[in-house]
């Protein structure tokens, strides 16, 4: 659960840090006191202040499951099962199963972006995948810490079988095109400007 300093709950509610300590002192909103005698707030406080907290947790649990391809199924299912298994063990009850298709580096894929708007909608409690990878390529941490802002947690069932590295290879050979082409580009600009004289005088005469 996501827990914020004096005056990150301040900036969140969008008043003072005199007023916060204030509602404290009244107890109209108490802080919460870490072992040094510190200040903090949690997000369920804010909700409460809100008033979007309710009673009962509505939220989802959701097993998120991806390939890059749709021949590759048998391992789509193989991630849904071995999510399914862990959550059955651990008691856990599933509300939802998200089967994506795309690049771990494809940050459009519809799926997953329904996903994040539950989250920003505060409508997901837990998100379980079978490896960092299966969620997003590159950039986890930081999306983890935006689902962790809205009190979510991402739970990651680490299993390097579930993560292809055929995946992993075509990702990478996906970046190398996208930065030859850039540099194939600034190539053929820099030829393009060699070749014209105009150009070339007015880049040397700073125009």
């Amino acid at each position: 659960m996501t827990n914020y300093k004096l005056k990150e709950f301040a900036e969140l509610l969008g008043v003072s840090v005199k007023t916060l300590q204030r509602w404290d002192r009244q107890g109209i909103l108490k802080a919460n006191r870490t072992p040094t005698n510190r200040r903090y707030y949690t997000y369920n406080q804010y909700l409460q202040f809100k008033g979007l907290l309710k009673d009962t947790d509505t939220r989802t649990v959701v097993i998120y499951a991806r390939v890059s391809t749709r021949n590759q199924v048998d391992d789509l299912e193989n991630q849904v099962h071995f999510l399914q298994t862990y959550a059955n063990a651990k008691g856990i009850i599933v509300d939802d199963i998200i089967r994506d298709f795309g690049s771990g580096l494809n940050y459009n894929r519809k799926k997953w972006n329904q996903l994040l708007n539950k989250v920003l909608e505060n409508k997901v409690k837990t998100i379980l995948v079978s490896h960092k990878d299966r969620f997003v390529r590159f950039g986890f941490d930081w999306f983890e810490k935006l689902c962790n802002k809205f009190n979510v947690e991402i739970v990651v069932v680490k299993n390097e079988k579930l993560s292809p590295h055929e995946e992993l290879v075509q990702d990478i050979v996906s970046i190398l095109h996208v930065f030859s082409c850039r540099l194939y580009g600034l190539r053929k600009y820099k030829t393009q400007i060699e070749r014209d004289e105009t150009i070339a005088q007015s880049v040397q005469n700073g125009d």
